[in-house]
C-alpha cells in the first residue's frame, strides 16, 4: 500500500475544486460537476488506502476499514431500503461499526471547510491510527452524504434523511431546483440509478462527525477542539406574498397592492423577534416576479431560516413572524401563504457518550445552532457525537470561513483518539 497522504496534501487537492475565481467562494452543488469531481477524489483517496467505496443510487458513499483487512468485508453495509434497514437496526445488535465522515457539497459561494474538513480528517485519522499500529476491534467507516446543505433542492441533509427513512424517495424525487430541474432527473443526469437502492446503516453502532465550528465558542474558550452537546431546532419556511403587478410610474402609491412592502416589513419583524428572544431568524433568499425595475411586483417569494434554543421557542417565534406578516398583508392589500419546507426538531446528543469522549482530551462540550447529518442519524436512533475544530473568525457559509492547519491537525488527533476509544479491543 502506498504511504498515506498528509492532511495538508489532501487539502491542496481539494482547494481548487468548485472555487469561484471572482469571490474565492465555493459552488459545489450536488449532482453537478464540482461535486462529482469531489466524489471521484474521495474514491481515489480511499483506494489509495485499500478501502473500497460503495456508492448508492443517489451518490451517498461509504468505505470501511474492517478489523481483519483494510478493505470492505462483512462490516460494510449493503444497499437496502431505508424502512427495512431501520427495522433491522431495531431488531439487531447495535454494537457494530463506527461511522465517521461528513459531506462535500457547499452552500452557494460557501467556505472551504464546511463538510470537506470532516471527510479529509476522517481519512487522515485512519492514517494516523495505522501509523500508531492500532487495529480496530470493529469496522471504521468513512461516509460522504449528498446534499447536506440543501442549497440546490431546498431540503437540508437530504442524503442522510433518505438513508435513514426520514424522507422517502417518492417525495424527494419531485423536488425542483431554481432552474426547475427535478431532483430525480438531476440524479440520473449525474450517472446514478436510484433503483439500485440506498446505503443501509444497519451495521452502524455509532456515528462521529468532525466539523469546523460555525461560531466563536471555541475561540472564546481559547481551545482548538470541542464536542457537541446538542443541535438547536431549526427550519426553512417559504413565504409567498402575492399582490398586483402594475406600472411603477403611473400607479399612485395609495393605489398599489405591493407584496414587496409586505415582505420588507416581514424581514424587519423577523429580525426584531429574533433579537428580542435571543434566537436566529434570517431571510437570505428572495425571488420576485416579474422582477422588472419599472414594475410593481405581482409576487415575492422569500425563504425564512429560523433557529431557536427549544422547539416551542422556535414555533412561537415563527408563528409571531407569520402573524405580523399576515396583518401587514391585510393593510397592503396583498395575501400571504406560509409553507414549512424543512423543519428539524432539537437534537440532544447522547450525553454519556459526549462526556466519555470529552474526557479523552479535556474538551469542552458545547451546543451548535447549525444543522448536520449527525442530527439526522441521532434522530434515527444511532448514538452520535460531533467533534468541532476552532474557526478563528467564527464566519461560516462564506468565502471567509477558515481554520488554521494546526487546529485541523489537532482535530485529526482528536478524531483518531475518539475512533480508537470506540473501536479498541474490549476489556
Amino acid at each position: 500500500m502506498p504511504p498515506s497522504r498528509d492532511l495538508e496534501e489532501m487539502w491542496r487537492d481539494l482547494a481548487p475544486v468548485g472555487r469561484s475565481a471572482s469571490s474565492g467562494g465555493y459552488f459545489r452543488q450536488p449532482w453537478a460537476s464540482a461535486e462529482i469531481e469531489l466524489r471521484e477524489w474521495f474514491a481515489e483517496e480511499c483506494a489509495a488506502r485499500g478501502l473500497t467505496v460503495e456508492t448508492d443510487g443517489i451518490g451517498n458513499q461509504v468505505a470501511w476499514w474492517s478489523p481483519s483487512s483494510p478493505s470492505v468485508e462483512e462490516g460494510a453495509p449493503r444497499l437496502r431500503r431505508p424502512e427495512e434497514a431501520r427495522q433491522r437496526r431495531l431488531e439487531g445488535s447495535r454494537d457494530q461499526g463506527v461511522l465517521t465522515g461528513s459531506h462535500l457539497d457547499s452552500v452557494l459561494d460557501g467556505g472551504a471547510y464546511d463538510g470537506p474538513l470532516g471527510v479529509a480528517s476522517a481519512l487522515a485519522a485512519i492514517d494516523l491510527l495505522r501509523e500508531r499500529g492500532f487495529e480496530p476491534s470493529r469496522p471504521i467507516g468513512v461516509s460522504v452524504f449528498v446534499e447536506e446543505e440543501g442549497s440546490r433542492f431546498g431540503r437540508a441533509c437530504l442524503g442522510s434523511r433518505l438513508v435513514t427513512g426520514a424522507t422517502t424517495w417518492e417525495e424527494a424525487r419531485e423536488l425542483r431546483d431554481r432552474d426547475g430541474t427535478f431532483l430525480g432527473d438531476a440524479v440520473s443526469a449525474a450517472g446514478l440509478d436510484p433503483s439500485r437502492g440506498l446505503l443501509s446503516l444497519e451495521g452502524v453502532g455509532t456515528f462521529v462527525e468532525l466539523h469546523v465550528e460555525q461560531g466563536r465558542d471555541l475561540v472564546d474558550r481559547d481551545v482548538a477542539v470541542g464536542l457537541a452537546s446538542e443541535i438547536w431546532p431549526h427550519g426553512r419556511w417559504r413565504f409567498d406574498f402575492a399582490g398586483q403587478a402594475n406600472h411603477a410610474g403611473t400607479t399612485r402609491m395609495e393605489d398599489r397592492h405591493d407584496p414587496m412592502l409586505t415582505y420588507a416589513m416581514t424581514a424587519l419583524a423577523a429580525n426584531k423577534q429574533a433579537r428580542l428572544a435571543g434566537q436566529r431568524a434570517t431571510f437570505g433568499r428572495v425571488s420576485v416576479e416579474p422582477n422588472g425595475t419599472n414594475a410593481v411586483p405581482s409576487l415575492v417569494t422569500a425563504w425564512l431560516d429560523a433557529r431557536a434554543s427549544a422547539d416551542d421557542t422556535l414555533a412561537a417565534m415563527v408563528a409571531e413572524i407569520s402573524r405580523q406578516a399576515d396583518e401587514r398583508a391585510g393593510r397592503d392589500g396583498t395575501s400571504l401563504v406560509v409553507t414549512p419546507e424543512s423543519v428539524s426538531g432539537s437534537v440532544a446528543f447522547d450525553p454519556g457518550l459526549a462526556q466519555r469522549l470529552a474526557g479523552l482530551g479535556d474538551w469542552p462540550v458545547i451546543p451548535t445552532q447549525a444543522g448536520h447529518d449527525a442530527g439526522i442519524l441521532s434522530d434515527a436512533g444511532i448514538p452520535t457525537a460531533m467533534v468541532f475544530v476552532r474557526n478563528p473568525t467564527g464566519v461560516s457559509h462564506s468565502p471567509d470561513e477558515h481554520a488554521e492547519m494546526a487546529d485541523c491537525r489537532a482535530g485529526v488527533e482528536a478524531l483518531a483518539d475518539v475512533l480508537a476509544e470506540l473501536t479498541g479491543a474490549p476489556e
